[in-house]
Formats: structure tokens, C-alpha cells, sequence
């Protein structure tokens, strides 16, 4: 099989059957949504479990412990990647999909009922470390094989804007936390969401989890994953599908990982660090806050398509490349205008703004890598790519972000992090050729 030319429907693993891809993009994007909404509700609940899980220190050091302890889980997500990617590349897309969501929920759940510091001592600390550890090994696994499932399914010629769902998932994941979070702050006082309020919206993931359970469930394996087994015979797929990776696409996993560095450590300044800037700063409620997020990220997501059409009209690098530029732009202007406003809107405007050319990063980010993998270890390459570079710059922005503003003095200069990081991602793609116009790489 060909692993470059113009793209045809078998070759882009649809069949001919846009009703399926359309079907595996919702799936796969509902089950996004809930994973990060999973994952990210902590991220709004940051200074509310601080002095809950770290009481024996002063306010700004238990905030930078929760951030650290946020942090934390993405330490293990290439762990994560690297289990479920064997999963993905042996068992099929559609098993290691299924277990991600499980886990996660799973995890979110316990993070609701945990015992705090007052009742069980440093237990508690050690208890809600491990916790994220769990999220953070199941989101591992998350993203890489969303990316696969719906490239491997879109339409020819249209991966960026199927696979726009994937980023828009994730993203919308953190809107509805926000918003979650919102309704609950709106019913309780502040004495209540700090005693016993701050363990609902954790638990409310049961709901989720089973509505994304549902939906993934009556999906089905991709048809090029199909193919590869067939041709097989039987035979394992890919028996290492890690050393196959690292020994025959290491410039691939490179890329992946400098897109990864520059994705996460824009994203999520702007998902998780702008509330907890905004909360420090004391100028707007914490529950305006909440809503101020849910309906900045919210009307953002609903341009993500936009960046999907755009790269696969002109190619994934152009498009890239605009998101890297525009965000190195307007981030010192968004920490500058949050650091003294006290306006709703101008601080919604300020979400909405940099979250639209996010997607820039993120849309194109998920179809490329997918790109750059033949099948039989496509899950595995992106999820060690991806996951390798949130470690440098996933959880660790809003750590180092709220860093820079202690020890410099300076509001804005969480900005120097965001040009840093977007300097990354323009060194990564500056020798990505075309991709978009081409069939995936086959096994």
C-alpha cells in the first residue's frame, strides 16, 4: 500500500460511508467532552481544595501545591499513552476508547468522595495526589486515540474538519466544568461549597460516564484497523507497538511533541490559568468567574470547525503556523486587560479571543499527527508524542504561570510563557510538507 498520493475513499478508511465517520465524530466527541470535563473540574476547583488539602501553609503556597499536585497527572499520562496505545494498536480503537472514559470516571467519582485533610491528616494529601495520578493515566489515552479513530474515518479530504471534534471535545470539556461549577457556586453560600459543595461536581460524573459509555459502545472498529487485522491473517498486529515507533518514526514523534509543547502550554493558560488569575485578582466573584470561562471557551469552540475547513483547504502548516503567531500576540494584551478589569463581557471577550486562535493550534494539531503515523502504530505515535510534550507543558503552564507572577511582581508575564512555548511550535512544523491532500500512511 501507497503511503503518500492523492486521497481516495479507501485509502482515507471511510468506505464510502460519511454516515459512520459522523457517527465515530460524535462518539468520539462526546466522549471527549466527558473525559476532560473529568479531568479539567479540579483545574476550577483549584483554590477551593487548597486549604482543604494543604492547611498547614500560607495561601500562596497551598495555591501553588494544588497547581503542583494539577500538575502532577500529566507526569504520568505517557504512561497512560504507552498502555493504551498497546491497547489501541492490538486490541482496536474502539476497546482502548471504551477504557479511558471508564477509568476516568471512575477516578472522578472518588475524587468526590474523598476524606479531607481535617478528617485523615497528610492521607488526604496522598490520596488526592494518587487520584490524579489515575486521571491523568487515563487521559494519557485519551487524545490519541480520538485522533486516530476520526481520522481514520473522515471523508477524503476532510480530516481537519471531522477532526476539529476532537479538539472541540476536549475543549467544550472544560466549558461544561466551568459551567457545572458555576451552578453550584450560584445555589451555595461560600461556607457551604467550602465544606461540603466542592464534592459535586465530581460526582455528577456518573451521569456523564455513562452517557459516553453509551455512545462508545455502539461504535465500531475503523475500517483501516479492520483491514490491517485482516491482512494479518490472525496474526498479532503490532507486538511492540512502542519500539516500532521510536525505531522507525522518531522524527515523527519529535514533531508530535513540539506541536504537543506548543498546544498545552497555550491551551491551558487560557482553560485554566486565566480563572485562577482571575480569582487572585479579586476584582470579579468566583462564580462570575466560573460563568465568565463557560461562556468564553463555550462560544470559542463553536469556531473550531473553521480552523478544520481552513487546513483542509491550504494544509495543516499555514493554519499551525497563524495560531502560533496570533497567540504570541495577544497574550500579553489578555493577561494586561484581566489583570485590571472588572467586566463580565471584557473578560468573556478576552476568553473568546484567545480561545478562537487556540484552535488554530489545536484543530490542525490532532489531523497532522494522525498524518504522520501509518496504522499499525498511528495510536501509539500520538499518544507518545502528545503526551511527552503535556508533561513539559500540559499541567505544568498554570504551575509556572502563577510562578512568574510571584516572583517577578509583573501580571503579564505569564505572556513570556505563551511566546516561548508558541516559538516551539513554529521550529516543529517549519519542515512538515503537505499532508492534507494525501491518503494515511499504511502499514
Amino acid at each position: 500500500m501507497t503511503t503518500s498520493g492523492e486521497l481516495t475513499e479507501k485509502e482515507a478508511g471511510t468506505g464510502g460511508n460519511p454516515a459512520m465517520a459522523r457517527r465515530a465524530a460524535f462518539a468520539g466527541g462526546v466522549g471527549t467532552v466527558i473525559e476532560y470535563y473529568d479531568f479539567s473540574v479540579y483545574g476550577f476547583l483549584a483554590l477551593t481544595l487548597a486549604p482543604l488539602f494543604f492547611p498547614e501553609q500560607d495561601p500562596a503556597t497551598a495555591t501553588l501545591s494544588a497547581l503542583a499536585v494539577f500538575a502532577s497527572s500529566y507526569l504520568v499520562r505517557p504512561l497512560g499513552g504507552w498502555f493504551f496505545g498497546i491497547l489501541g494498536d492490538r486490541r482496536g480503537r474502539r476497546f482502548a476508547l471504551v477504557a479511558t472514559v471508564l477509568l476516568m470516571s471512575v477516578a472522578c467519582i472518588a475524587m468526590g468522595l474523598l476524606p479531607t485533610y481535617l478528617d485523615i491528616g497528610i492521607s488526604a494529601t496522598v490520596a488526592i495526589v494518587i487520584v490524579r495520578l489515575v486521571q491523568g493515566f487515563a487521559a494519557g489515552g485519551e487524545v490519541g486515540g480520538a485522533a486516530t479513530y476520526v481520522a481514520e474515518l473522515a471523508p477524503a479530504g476532510r480530516r481537519g474538519v471531522y477532526g476539529s471534534s476532537t479538539a472541540m471535545g476536549a475543549t467544550f470539556g472544560f466549558a461544561v466544568a466551568a459551567a457545572v461549577v458555576g451552578v453550584v457556586r450560584l445555589g451555595l453560600t461560600p461556607e457551604q461549597m467550602q465544606s461540603w459543595g466542592w464534592r459535586i461536581p465530581f460526582l455528577i460524573s456518573v451521569v456523564f460516564a455513562a452517557l459516553a459509555l453509551w455512545g462508545r459502545l455502539r461504535l465500531e472498529d475503523s475500517p483501516q484497523f479492520r483491514a490491517l487485522e485482516e491482512s494479518l491473517e490472525g496474526k498479532t498486529v503490532e507486538k511492540r507497538p512502542l519500539a516500532a515507533v521510536i525505531r522507525s518514526h522518531p522524527l515523527s514523534v519529535l514533531r508530535v511533541l513540539g506541536m504537543s509543547v506548543a498546544l498545552n502550554g497555550t491551551v491551558y493558560i487560557g482553560l485554566t490559568y486565566f480563572g485562577i488569575f482571575l480569582q487572585r485578582k479579586g476584582n470579579i466573584s468566583p462564580t462570575a468567574i466560573a460563568w465568565i470561562a463557560a461562556a468564553g471557551i463555550a462560544i470559542a469552540v463553536v469556531t473550531f470547525p473553521l480552523p478544520g475547513l481552513l487546513s483542509d483547504r491550504f494544509d495543516r502548516k499555514p493554519v499551525l503556523m497563524i495560531g502560533y503567531v496570533a497567540l504570541a500576540l495577544v497574550a500579553w494584551p489578555a493577561f494586561s486587560i484581566l489583570s485590571t478589569t472588572s467586566s463580565i463581557a471584557l473578560a468573556i471577550g478576552v476568553y473568546v479571543v484567545y480561545m478562537f486562535f487556540n484552535g488554530f493550534v489545536q484543530v490542525p494539531t490532532y489531523a497532522l499527527a494522525a498524518e504522520l503515523f501509518p496504522t499499525n502504530v498511528r495510536y501509539t505515535g500520538i499518544a507518545l508524542g502528545y503526551n511527552l510534550g503535556t508533561i513539559i507543558a500540559g499541567g505544568t503552564a498554570p504551575l509556572i504561570a502563577e510562578m512568574l507572577v510571584q516572583r517577578t511582581g509583573s501580571d503579564t508575564s505569564p505572556a513570556g510563557w505563551v511566546i516561548l512555548v508558541a516559538v516551539v511550535g513554529l521550529v516543529s512544523v517549519a519542515t512538515v510538507g503537505r499532508t492534507a491532500s494525501k491518503a494515511l500512511p499504511q502499514s
